[in-house]
């Protein structure tokens, strides 16, 4: 039961991201995503996109750092997967 984030490795907008993900709830997610100062727009369907700069803080507020296979598979087996034709709410 954790926050999870892997490395940011998504390049987009001149910037690269992580995903930053709960395998508890979305509640948890959107707390955690909260504290450590990442936009509420960053958002998507079941994780956060996170810039590469709160990567560090992200992991010093107690995220687990995971590589991105691991991060899906554990979302997924929470059951907190969200596929991209499934509508965008909490």
């Amino acid at each position: 039961m954790a926050v999870l984030i892997d490395p940011p490795s998504w390049p987009g907008h001149g910037r690269m991201w992580s995903h930053l993900v709960s395998d508890v709830s979305y509640a948890e997610l959107h707390a955690f995503a909260a504290r450590i100062g990442a936009p509420r727009r960053g958002f998507d369907r079941d994780h956060y996109d996170v810039p590469g700069e709160l990567y560090e803080e992200a992991v010093r507020a107690g995220a687990e750092e995971v590589g991105s296979k691991e991060l899906l598979r554990r979302l997924k087996a929470a059951g907190l997967r969200r596929p991209k034709r499934a509508a965008n709410a909490d």
